[in-house]
């Protein structure tokens, strides 16, 4: 079989070739745009009409997937942010064997596959200890991927224009939930975006980043820094205890852990445009005009 570092490929993020993003969501999309920018032509998929109306603008080619015939060629990067199932990643069911075409595999994975760490450090050795069903399945499409030769971003939780706690500060009912000692990391959409184009730079097949800011905090200290900027009185604060929070969100608050990004750091180059959430949010803040 061929090997992938056989390929004739690009030694930088630059040279332009054929993107093909399965599930070209919010991140992937930045991504995207980067490289189009360069040259690059972007297969995007979803699994909708309407997904796919969206998509047009974005891409050089709009693909109802599953459904219509999707091929990956020789060279191309691949991209997959698509929702794992219970027997792992359905894009690999689908692709897999067909990995050695592609010059860069990137998969998008989550930092909830660490489980709780009681706050202490996750790196990309820490033993994995997914507590959700939905982490189990991302531990399984990671194996996968991890051994077709791709490479694994373990990211936080993601925010950028648009979504972030901006918008959060001002929603109807907003509440800062106060839980003694909680932490999260977090990752601005275009700190991610970067990390991919600096793989794709110098691509190491197999391997497993996490890609986050420099500062893991409480999101009640986001939630406040975020109503200061926009000059409105801060949520609420209520304990943890005492929020009635849905199963979900309990489960999100029973994990706590800093997540290091020393690796992606030292081996790519990268460094984050916005080192902090008060960067970050700032950043947004600039975009909402």
């Amino acid at each position: 079989m061929t090997r992938r570092d056989e390929i004739a490929g690009p030694s930088d993020a630059a040279a332009s070739g054929r993107l093909v993003a399965i599930g070209l969501g919010y991140v992937a999309a930045a991504f995207a745009r980067g490289l189009r920018a360069e040259g690059w032509r972007i297969t995007g998929t979803s699994r909708s009409d309407e997904g796919l109306a969206g998509l047009r603008a974005q891409c050089d080619e709009a693909v109802r997937w599953p459904g219509e015939t999707l091929s990956l060629g020789y060279g191309d990067a691949l991209l997959i942010s698509a929702p794992p199932g219970e027997t792992g990643c359905p894009v690999f069911e689908a692709f897999g064997a067909d990995a050695a075409r592609a010059r860069w595999i990137g998969y998008l994975s989550t930092t909830g596959v660490y489980g709780d760490l009681a706050g202490g450090w996750a790196f990309e050795e820490t033993p994995l200890n997914p507590q959700s069903p939905e982490a189990e399945r991302r531990a399984k499409a990671e194996a996968q991927w991890l051994d077709a030769g791709g490479h694994v971003f373990r990211l936080p939780g993601i925010y950028g224009p648009g979504r972030s706690a901006l918008e959060r500060a001002t929603a109807p009912g907003a509440r800062r939930i106060v839980k003694a000692g909680q932490v999260f990391s977090r990752a601005h959409r275009d700190d991610i975006a970067a990390a991919l184009a600096a793989s794709m730079a110098r691509p190491n097949p197999g391997r497993v980043y996490n890609v986050c800011d420099d500062e893991p905090a409480g999101a009640d200290m986001v939630l406040g820094f975020a109503a200061e900027l926009l000059g409105v009185p801060a949520p609420p604060e209520v304990a943890f205890e005492d929020a009635a929070l849905s199963p979900m969100a309990q489960r999100f608050y029973a994990e706590c852990k800093r997540v290091s990004n020393a690796r992606v750091k030292a081996e790519l180059g990268w460094r984050p445009a916005f080192p902090t959430y008060r960067e970050g949010l700032k950043a947004c803040l600039s975009m909402m005009g």
